[in-house]
């Protein structure tokens, strides 16, 4: 009589199934409004390289959303550079000079701010936060006539100064959203190991906690950049000088002459259109080069356990 002899998978316990994930269900309605949100965002930027493709009377003559037979972008954009005698490369660097002032000391401002209120315990710090909340809800208008006064009275008016200095102090929420950010990105315990190590407060700041601070600097950055790009009113007030004028004024002067003349006299319209296209690629140059900080600060200064 012979024994049965178990083979090894006999033997084995069947292993139970891995349970599947469930699919995320897809909900039409959220995939309708998301398809409605970037049509609302990216229609008018499809319009805009549209028409800067068609000359004045192509604009009024052809379907707005759609190209015209004869493709003029290259010639617009030389006669935009060319226009009264290169003016809109001028306003251009204007406006680059203003931005990249104003972001870089409005940004060092705000780093230091939101850093000293997150990390420092000082007698009236709950206060003073309180007040840079409520600037937050005073829109900028209100404070254009105030500042023009103050600025006219210190002979600053019409200088590049008019609008970097009030440019880099007008941005409570930098400072608000700097404050949040330190308070829970930067441990008390990288302080205090920097301050036993004979460091002091400033050096803490720039070698210490600077690198976690850096996802929150280049997104303030980009918020001051965009701002002071696209700011229209403190320029148009302070600013007499057309020599100083940044895109925003200068495009809005040419749309005024095109408006007076009826757009006969020199062109104005497809300057105006393809100048507003141009002046879009310093904002997405920016943003393509500050975006990359918001991943690799969130690790670099990471603590060794």
């Amino acid at each position: 009589m012979s024994a049965h002899v178990t083979s090894p998978q006999e033997t084995e316990a069947p292993t139970a199934a891995k349970p599947r994930r469930p699919r995320p269900k897809r909900s039409t309605i959220l995939t309708i409004g998301m398809l409605a949100a970037a049509a609302y965002f990216l229609l008018p930027l499809f319009w805009l390289v549209v028409a800067s493709t068609k000359t004045t009377g192509d604009l009024f003559s052809t379907f707005g959303l759609w190209f015209a037979g004869e493709n003029n972008l290259f010639t617009n954009i030389a006669n935009t550079f060319q226009a009264d005698d290169g003016a809109f490369g001028h306003w251009l660097g204007n406006s680059l000079l203003y931005a990249v002032a104003s972001a870089l000391g409005g940004t060092f401002l705000a780093a230091l701010g939101g850093y000293g209120f997150a990390k420092y315990k000082f007698k009236g710090n709950q206060a003073m936060f309180m007040g840079v909340l409520g600037a937050m809800a005073v829109p900028s208008t209100a404070l254009a006539i105030p500042t023009y006064l103050l600025f006219s009275q210190a002979g600053l008016t019409d200088t590049p100064w008019a609008i970097i200095l009030p440019s880099m102090a007008s941005h409570p929420f930098g400072l608000y959203f700097m404050r949040i950010y330190a308070d829970s990105a930067v441990p008390d315990s990288l302080i205090e190991s920097g301050r036993i190590d004979g460091a002091g407060d400033f050096r803490i700041f720039f070698q210490v906690t600077g690198r976690l601070l850096t996802p929150a600097i280049a997104t303030i950055m980009l918020f001051m950049l965009v701002q002071t790009w696209n700011n229209y009113f403190l320029p148009l007030i302070m600013l007499n000088d057309p020599d100083l004028y940044p895109v925003t004024v200068g495009l809005a002067n040419w749309q005024g002459q095109a408006a007076s003349s009826g757009g006969a006299s020199g062109d104005y319209i497809p300057l105006v259109v393809t100048g507003s296209l141009i002046s879009i690629f310093p904002l997405i140059i920016a943003f393509l080069f500050l975006q990359r900080y918001w991943t690799t600060g969130l690790v670099s200064g990471s603590v060794k356990q």
